[in-house]
């Protein structure tokens, strides 16, 4: 009889349940700042990267994910914060993903000069950045995607292509009506390029545990399961003799 080995298809992702996400989500803490892209470590965990105008409600989002007030910086004079700050995610200060939270681009109070070097930074960052597994995109549905948002999607696409997770929020989703929401959500679909689309609100909590339990799964992909070795089918109780049995006469 012939030795017989197994292999398993790739297990099915996992879903959390939304309190095991909204709990990894909740150990988010400051990793590092960056003011230039030679700045960033090199890491080698999944990166989650926050992008969108600057007064998309960015950094509310995901102080509302990570269930802390002031974990990303919400400036008050919005597109100011010129930095590029890292999260680490991880049970037991076990870093497993990172957050990135990228500059707001687009506002008009920020001198032209600075607009410019920081959409080439974060060009670069999101063609260029190894470990980048996903990008959320923030958007206010009253304002749709604006032009910086369609030059932005241009830049991702060959990415999303090839396999990288793209999520377009609209966030502040409690100032729409049912009806606005669903135009909003209908037209988005179709400007993101593959992209999924989600409604979102802080003030509701509408949408978190949603997104929370996928970027759980972004940041914890299905791995193909271990293949299981031959094993000889055994003859009998015994162990083999070392010494091969003389062949009979003929």
């Amino acid at each position: 009889m012939n030795p017989t080995s197994a292999a398993s298809e790739p297990a099915a992702a996992e879903t959390p349940t939304p309190v095991v996400a909204m709990g990894w989500m909740h150990t988010a803490r400051f990793l590092t700042t960056a003011p230039q892209l030679h700045f960033l470590p090199a890491l080698d965990v999944p990166e989650i990267a926050f992008v969108g105008r600057s007064n998309a409600g960015k950094s509310t989002c995901i102080n509302t994910l990570t269930q802390q007030k002031q974990l990303a910086f919400a400036s008050k004079k919005p597109g100011r914060t010129q930095h590029i700050n890292l999260f680490a995610l991880g049970k037991q200060n076990v870093t497993d993903a990172v957050l990135t939270d990228l500059p707001g681009y687009g506002y008009a109070a920020v001198p032209k000069q600075d607009k410019l070097r920081w959409q080439q930074v974060m060009a670069n960052y999101l063609v260029t950045r190894e470990n980048l597994t996903g990008i959320v995109l923030l958007c206010d549905p009253r304002l749709g995607l604006t032009e910086l948002d369609e030059i932005l999607l241009d830049v991702i696409r060959p990415r999303v292509e090839a396999g990288l997770k793209f999520l377009v929020l609209l966030t502040k989703s409690d100032k729409l009506t049912r009806v606005e929401a669903n135009k909003a959500l209908s037209i988005v679909r179709l400007q993101a390029g593959g992209g999924q689309v989600k409604l979102f609100s802080a003030l509701k909590k509408q949408g978190v545990d949603e997104v929370a339990q996928l970027l759980w799964q972004w940041a914890h992909p299905a791995r193909p399961a271990a293949k299981a070795k031959a094993v000889e089918p055994a003859t009998s109780g015994e162990p083999p003799s070392e010494d091969p049995a003389p062949d009979a006469a003929s």
